[in-house]
């Protein structure tokens, strides 16, 4: 059994214990929290984005691509819809160059190599990253049929998906990809078990390499992402994008406690390696950014990644694994001989 399954059933058996008056507030607090969107309504994310393959990487993309993995419990049986929020490039959501004159093409794999395949999860689009069975593929231009509404990949029968026994569930890839044009594409994710409106998929979850993302455009607002850290990492390398010198980013975790990185500017990366402690093994980071409050930075868009040691990329969940980290700091006390 998988380390990330293990800590789902580890939480669950706990939960079991309790009451059943405690037990239901729990999982009615987790389905509240957090559903089946990317990004999740308590990541404080406005969207994802990506941009057409002409537009220059200073706007904030790095490679105008982005791979998310959809995550459906091995107990699912029932058909699933990958819904997409405003697929299209065109309208007041998407971030215009010039006319709109982009393509966005989205690809739903699964089956053997969907995820297993060790390009899939890199954070460059490189090799056999669009490796599994294709299922679904669709293309948007500016199209005001699909401006702030959304569209449905499927269905999809959950056993499509390439079982990975450490998730414990079938797992589904969707490629994002900029084929032309040079405007911005924002939008949303959800793991539905409905066409036409969003039901969360009992279990289910989300997760990508490489998050690119839009910032909000609120000086008041925090936003924070949630890298999984597996038992074999023993440190890691946060990368950032094109921060544009809005404000900080901060790393929280059961043993860190708002240690801030350094920051990019346009057009720039920039790594900053922290070691893992014992206890931060499996359990998730919180990577916060916090915007600068003395002048407005609008439309700030940024990528995110983190490696461990290896230089393999971990994974940030959009129900982080364990739930939110808490600070714990460790006492230590000595005893005082008497005199």
């Amino acid at each position: 059994m998988g380390v990330i399954k293990n800590i789902f059933c580890k939480i669950n058996n706990s939960a079991i214990k309790k009451s059943s008056f405690v037990l239901l507030v729990f999982f009615m607090g987790v389905s509240n929290l957090f559903g089946q969107l990317a990004p999740a309504q308590e990541e404080n994310i406005p969207y994802l984005v990506t941009f057409g393959s002409g537009a220059e990487e200073s706007w904030g993309d790095d490679d105008f691509t982005q791979i998310y993995f959809f995550l459906v419990p091995e107990s699912t049986t029932e058909p699933i819809y990958i819904r997409v929020f405003d697929p299209d490039t065109g309208g007041s959501i998407d971030e215009q160059k010039n006319s709109f004159n982009t393509e966005i093409n989205y690809s739903v794999y699964g089956g053997i190599g969907c995820w297993s395949n060790k390009d899939s999860h890199n954070v460059n689009p490189e090799g056999e990253y669009d490796s599994g069975n294709l299922l679904a593929s669709t293309s948007f231009k500016s199209d005001i049929t699909y401006d702030s509404t959304w569209y449905s990949f499927g269905p999809f029968n959950p056993f499509e998906g390439e079982l990975i026994e450490k998730f414990g569930g079938r797992v589904f890839k969707v490629i994002v990809k900029g084929v032309s044009g040079d405007d911005g594409n924002l939008y949303k994710f959800f793991l539905s078990t409905n066409s036409n409106e969003n039901k969360e998929v009992e279990g289910g979850n989300i997760f990508t390499y490489e998050y690119t993302f839009r910032l909000s455009n609120d000086v008041n607002d925090i936003s924070q992402i949630y890298p999984f850290i597996d038992d074999k990492t023993i440190s890691v390398e946060i990368t950032n994008f094109d921060w544009d010198n809005d404000g900080y980013i901060r790393i929280n975790s059961i043993a860190k406690n708002g240690i801030l990185c350094d920051l990019s500017s346009e057009n720039q990366w920039v790594r900053n390696k922290f070691p893992i402690l014992n206890r931060e093994k499996n359990t998730s980071l919180e990577l916060q950014f916090i915007k600068k409050r003395t002048a407005l930075i609008k439309n700030n868009n940024v990528v995110i990644s983190v490696r461990n040691q290896y230089g393999e990329a971990l994974p940030f969940f959009t129900i982080p694994i364990g739930g939110a980290p808490v600070y714990k700091p460790q006492i230590k006390m000595k005893a005082i001989k008497k005199r």
